[in-house]
């Protein structure tokens, strides 16, 4: 059963939401403010969060910016689109405005419980493009593809939530020191990424999201 944590200090939003996943067999877990999802996450990791933005104490914001490696769906009555992107910068993995249709939500819930990234010693498939993280091999049609070392962990970071834009920012602080990339090389190490996986294949695999990042194409 997967497990998903609702962070929301409305207790009648919360209720619902709960009573909505319960039925629809997620375990679901409740915080109702920043400083409680950050104590509760020291001890649990939850498949998914479900993010309020305007919470007691610590905003949403703040506490978006320390999750790490859990997909997070932003529920806010905030529609703005630079709200919105703000967020993906943060590291959101999905946006819905409140009031929301309920199943709409369940829809996007299933979404990032899909691409829920398997194992870390797991490969990473998206269409006919493996990536194996024991071995560092990618392969497309069973052809190896030879990458740079930042080429390779841009790629793994891209395949392991497939669905999911990631921000320059994000792309930086996730792999930037340890591989040597900084923002202004990172645009060349994904063009020539991109150009070494399309050699293979007229697949276009990467997508550039406008204003925001990038994230694996998908049809």
């Amino acid at each position: 059963m997967k497990k998903i944590l609702i962070i929301d200090d409305d207790v009648y939003i919360g209720d619902l939401l709960q009573e909505l996943l319960s039925r629809n067999n997620y375990q679901i877990y409740r915080c109702y403010s920043g400083t409680e999802a950050l104590l509760f996450l020291d001890t649990m990791t939850p498949d998914l969060i479900l993010l309020d933005l305007m919470l007691p104490g610590m905003s949403g914001e703040a506490v978006l910016a320390k999750i790490k490696a859990i997909p997070v769906i932003v529920l806010s009555a905030k529609a703005d689109i630079n709200d919105k992107v703000e967020l993906l910068y943060l590291g959101a993995a999905d946006y819905m405005t409140k009031p929301f249709d309920t199943r709409e939500l369940l829809a996007r819930v299933a979404v990032q419980l899909r691409n829920e990234p398997p194992g870390p010693n797991a490969a990473l498939v998206f269409k006919d493009l493996t990536l194996d993280p024991h071995t560092y091999q990618v392969h497309i049609k069973n052809q190896p593809v030879r990458l740079t070392k930042t080429e390779y962990a841009i790629l793994k970071l891209l395949m392991t939530h497939p669905s999911q834009v990631n921000s320059k920012s994000t792309i930086l602080d996730r792999i930037g020191e340890e591989n040597d990339c900084m923002e202004s090389s990172l645009k060349v190490h994904i063009s020539n990424l991109r150009r070494k996986l399309r050699e293979f294949s007229n697949e276009e695999y990467i997508e550039a999201v406008w204003g925001i990042g990038f994230k694996m194409k998908e049809d």
